[in-house]
């Protein structure tokens, strides 16, 4: 019996724990000069000790069925270190994760990798470095097309390196990219502006979506540093979630104005095909941001008169996954059946030690054609073509 048991499950948003030269195995020598050691960036604390013992862990299992079998049962272990559980950085072995887990497909994105090339005041250097980290996540997911790559292009290199880069990341096996939710630059476009059409029809022409995921920002902070002069400190929660409990409580921001602006700038329109996936950012905000959409428009229809209600091309674009034990349930009753999709966020600990069992607990009395829509058929539909392998 696997993990899924007899759900069919698509998983939005699974990870790569990374082994220190994942990106090194696949550079040119010129352009690993670009790109700082694995180790050496500060967003997220590299253990080495661990990275040895997830081989080690590896190549025990590998040679002990018995062993296989018993990460096999803890895979969902959040106490063990991520490098040693299943599939983390191994792309066969992650093909075996997936068939234990029993999930029809899964995105996978990177970790350590991405924080390695993503924060380079360098445009030459977070050209290079997005180049290679989209070509190492293309050949991880290459063997198996269940393994969908989602790679990262950062728009603000501006729309013609940024369509050249996403040009290339299809071509190395990338499913489809991150992007992020923010130019950071107050002189530089918005992502929404014409400019960046050529970008967002690429996107539409390979029938797949858009990914925006938590940390992918652009730096934008929400919480003013002012907020930490409490008196009180604060405790890190570590992975990508944010740093205080009014980071996670603001961590949406940056997506819900990306959203907005998409909709409100008439992007969405302009690229019939074009949609978006939010993923770990949660999904208890977006009730209200659907109310909140149709106010604003009210409020200018004399300025910018439109043809459609913003909330119905949000609820038509768009499509959230929400954290393991956030009220799937009474969401559904407030959004209807189709917005919502699963994700595990394996093998983070954020995605918990049993999401499966996280959700069910909060849709107890849910039809089963909506929770059959929340694991499977509304991302089914969003997904569009599967990967072509390389």
């Amino acid at each position: 019996m696997t993990y899924a048991g007899n759900r069919r499950i698509i998983d939005v948003d699974s990870h790569l724990f990374e082994l220190d030269d994942f990106l090194d195995s696949v550079a040119t020598e010129e352009e690993m000069t670009f790109i700082q050691p694995m180790h050496a960036q500060t967003e997220l604390p590299v253990s080495l000790e661990a990275i040895e013992r997830g081989r080690e862990h590896l190549d025990r299992r590998n040679a002990d069925p018995e062993l296989m079998s018993k990460f096999e049962s803890g895979m969902f272990d959040i106490g063990r270190s991520p490098w040693s559980r299943l599939g983390a950085f191994d792309p066969s072995e992650r093909s075996h994760a997936l068939d234990v887990l029993g999930f029809q497909r899964q995105i996978v994105l990177g970790t350590f990798a991405f924080h390695q090339i993503a924060h380079e005041d360098n445009a030459k250097a977070l050209e290079i470095g997005s180049r290679v980290y989209n070509r190492a996540l293309g050949r991880f997911c290459a063997h198996d097309d269940r393994l969908l790559a989602g790679g990262y292009v950062p728009l603000s290199l501006g729309p013609d390196i940024a369509g050249a880069l996403l040009d290339e990341a299809f071509s190395d096996g990338c499913y489809t990219v991150m992007i992020d939710t923010n130019e950071a630059n107050p002189e530089a476009q918005s992502f929404t502006h014409p400019d960046f059409d050529p970008v967002w029809e690429r996107f539409g022409e390979k029938d797949v979506p858009v990914i925006l995921h938590i940390a992918v920002n652009g730096h934008y902070d929400p919480v003013s540093p002012s907020f930490k002069n409490n008196g009180r400190g604060s405790t890190a929660l570590g992975g990508d979630a944010p740093d205080s409990n009014l980071g996670l409580v603001a961590m949406h921001n940056s997506a819900e104005l990306f959203l907005s602006a998409m909709i409100f700038d008439e992007v969405f329109e302009r690229h019939d095909r074009l949609r978006c996936l939010s993923l770990e950012h949660g999904a208890s905000w977006v009730p209200g941001w659907l109310h909140k959409l149709d106010f604003v428009e009210r409020s200018a229809r004399h300025i910018a008169p439109r043809n459609r209600r913003a909330s119905d091309v949000a609820r038509e674009r768009v499509r959230f996954a929400p954290f393991a034990g956030e009220p799937v349930g009474w969401l559904i009753e407030q959004l209807g059946p189709e917005m919502l999709c699963f994700a595990s966020d394996y093998p983070h600990p954020e995605g918990s030690s049993d999401p499966i069992r996280k959700f069910e607990s909060t849709m107890e009395g849910v039809d089963p054609t909506a929770v059959e829509a929340f694991y499977a058929g509304n991302v089914e539909r969003f997904l569009g073509d599967v990967p072509v392998t390389i």
